[in-house]
């Protein structure tokens, strides 16, 4: 089963820790700023720019927010990306 609880800080440690390249922007308010330059090989790609607030848990919403702006087609996927990733 999947897990939706994550606090932005889990979330955005996973995100810089994994493999995809995720480079904290610095902060807007509660608001911690992750961007990701695409690859060479990835020519179809645009630079993505994901904002996550700094939340002891974040909403499930919120959470599916995220993922979109991530690139991620599914909730689900991106959770376990997340747990795979902490």
């Amino acid at each position: 089963m999947v897990s939706y609880d994550y606090s932005g800080r889990e979330v955005a440690a996973a995100m810089v820790n994994s493999s995809v390249s995720w480079i904290p922007n610095g902060r807007t308010g509660s608001h911690i700023i992750l961007k990701w330059e695409p690859p060479n090989d990835h020519e179809e790609s645009e630079q993505r720019t994901v904002s996550i607030p700094n939340a002891d848990s974040l909403p499930r919403g919120t959470l599916d927010g995220i993922s979109k702006d991530a690139g991620a087609d599914n909730l689900d996927e991106f959770c376990e990306w997340i747990e795979s990733n902490l």
